[in-house]
C-alpha cells in the first residue's frame, strides 16, 4: 500500500493536502487536477454506497465502474459515515489541518452535519473551503439542484448547439459545465492559496455549473450584445469566422480553420479554385459571413474531391490549418495524444490494468502524472485514520460501529 510520502514524490501541489467530500463529476475533476498535481487528496465516500459514481454502469471493468475509475485516481480512499459522531469526528480531525476542502452538496446540507463554512474556518482558519453547486450559494436559484443537461439548457448552450436554427435543442455531447465548473474550482483553490500565501487566512471558493455554462458563450452573448438578437446553431460553422468548419471529404470529414484572409487566400490555392479570389461574395470575412451558405455550397464540392489523408497533406502543405473528425477511439490511438501522454494507463488492485487519460498540463522542473488508480471503497481509511492519530482499536471500534468502512485486505491483520 502506498503512504502519502510516496504519493506525493512530485508535482507542483506537492504537500498540499486536500480533502474531497464530492462525487460524480464536477468536484471529482477539480480534485483529480489537484491530485494529478500532487496534491494528497483524501476522497471521503458516504457509507452506505459511496460515490454514486460507481453505480453508474454499464460500462464495468472487472466488475469496478469505469465512471468512477477515470475520475479519481490519484486519490486515496476513505469511507464514513457521516449520520454517526464517530464518522463525523473522524472527518473534523481530517480537516483540522488540511489545506483544501471540496463539496457539492446542496446549499445547507454541510451545515446540517456541522461543517458549514463558518464552523469550519473557526476550526481551521486556513483552509480553503471550496463549494461547487449547480447555481452557486447565493441567488434566487441557490437551493436548486443542477446538473450538466439543466445548466447547458438554463445557459443558452443548448440554444447554439445543433446542425441548424429551428431544430430541436441539442447538448453538447460531453458534460461541459460539470468538467468546466471543476476547472473553474481548481483556479479558483489556488488563486486562494496564493491569497493565503500572504495574509494567512482561508476562504469560501464558490462556483456552480450554471456559471461554468456560461462562460462557454462569450462570442454568442457578444453578438448577443451587439446586435440585441440571440444566435442560434450553425452545426460546426463559427458564429464569426469563415471558413471555420467541417466539410466531407471523399472518405469522412476534415474540419478546415481559415477563417482569416491570409489562410482564405491559401485554402483558394488548394483547392485549385482561383475564381473563388475574386468572387465579391467571399471577399473578406464579413461578405463571407454574410454568404456563408454560398460558401459552404461553393466549397463542400470542391473538398468532395479528394480523401481525409489527402486533404491533410494537401493542406498542411500550403500552411492551412486542418484536421480529422476522429471518434473517441481513434483520439486514444493518436500519435499526439500518445506523444503528450494523454492516454495513460494504472494498475487497480481488482480491474487490473486500467486505462484513463493523461494530465493535460505540463510543467518542466516539477511534472505531475497519473500514478496510482482510483481506490476501492475505503481503500486507504485505516492508513489516513493512523495518520491522523487514530488507534488500532479506536479504529476497530469505530469499524464494528459502522462509521467507517475498509475492505478486507485493509483489515487489522491483513498484508499491508
Amino acid at each position: 500500500m502506498e503512504s502519502a510520502t510516496t504519493q506525493n514524490e512530485f508535482g507542483p501541489l506537492k504537500g498540499l493536502k486536500v480533502i474531497d467530500l464530492s462525487h460524480i463529476m464536477a468536484g471529482p475533476a477539480c480534485s483529480m487536477l489537484l491530485a494529478d498535481m500532487g496534491a494528497d487528496v483524501i476522497k471521503v465516500e458516504k457509507i452506505p454506497g459511496g460515490d454514486d459514481a460507481r453505480r453508474m454502469v454499464p460500462p464495468t471493468v472487472a466488475e469496478e465502474s469505469a465512471a468512477f475509475l477515470i475520475m479519481n485516481r490519484n486519490k486515496r480512499g476513505i469511507a464514513l459515515n457521516l449520520k454517526t459522531g464517530a464518522g463525523r469526528g473522524a472527518l473534523a480531525r481530517l480537516l483540522k489541518n488540511a489545506d483544501v476542502l471540496i463539496e457539492n452538496y446542496r446549499r445547507g446540507t454541510m451545515e446540517k452535519m456541522g461543517f458549514g463554512y463558518e464552523a469550519l474556518h473557526e476550526l481551521n482558519p486556513k483552509l480553503i473551503y471550496c463549494s461547487i453547486s449547480g447555481f452557486g450559494r447565493t441567488g434566487p436559484y441557490a437551493d436548486r439542484g443542477g446538473f450538466d443537461l439543466i445548466a447547458q439548457g438554463m445557459t443558452g448552450l443548448m440554444s447554439i448547439t445543433g446542425e441548424r436554427a429551428g431544430g430541436p435543442p441539442m447538448k453538447a455531447g460531453a458534460p461541459v459545465t460539470d468538467i468546466t465548473a471543476g476547472i473553474l474550482a481548481c483556479v479558483g483553490i489556488l488563486a486562494a492559496l496564493h491569497s493565503r500565501a500572504s495574509t494567512g487566512k482561508g476562504q469560501m471558493v464558490d462556483t456552480s455549473l450554471f456559471e461554468a455554462g456560461i462562460i462557454h458563450t462569450y462570442w454568442h452573448s457578444a453578438i448577443c450584445f451587439a446586435t440585441g438578437h440571440a444566435p442560434g446553431p450553425m452545426g460546426t460553422a463559427h458564429p464569426l469566422n469563415a471558413p471555420y468548419q467541417a466539410f466531407p471529404a471523399s472518405d469522412g470529414w476534415i474540419t478546415v480553420g481559415a477563417a482569416n484572409q491570409e489562410n482564405w487566400l491559401r485554402l483558394i490555392d488548394a483547392l485549385e479554385a482561383p475564381a473563388l479570389r475574386d468572387d465579391p461574395r467571399f471577399l473578406n470575412n464579413a461578405e463571407r459571413m454574410r454568404n456563408l451558405s454560398a460558401l459552404t455550397a461553393a466549397l463542400t464540392p470542391l473538398f468532395q474531391k479528394r480523401s481525409v489523408a489527402e486533404w491533410l497533406l494537401r493542406l498542411e502543405e500550403c500552411g492551412v490549418p486542418a484536421g480529422p473528425v476522429l471518434d473517441i477511439a481513434q483520439m486514444h490511438a493518436d500519435p499526439q495524444a500518445l506523444a503528450r501522454e494523454m492516454i495513460v494507463e494504472t494498475a487497480h488492485p481488482t480491474a487490473g490494468k486500467v486505462k484513463a487519460i493523461g494530465l493535460p498540463i505540463k510543467f518542466s522542473d516539477t511534472p505531475g502524472g497519473v500514478r496510482k488508480a482510483a481506490p476501492l471503497m475505503g481503500e486507504h481509511t485505516r492508513e489516513v485514520l493512523l495518520e491522523h492519530g487514530f488507534s488500532e482499536a479506536e479504529i476497530e471500534q469505530m469499524a464494528a460501529q459502522d462509521a467507517i468502512q475498509m475492505p478486507a485486505s485493509t483489515k487489522k491483520g491483513a498484508s499491508q
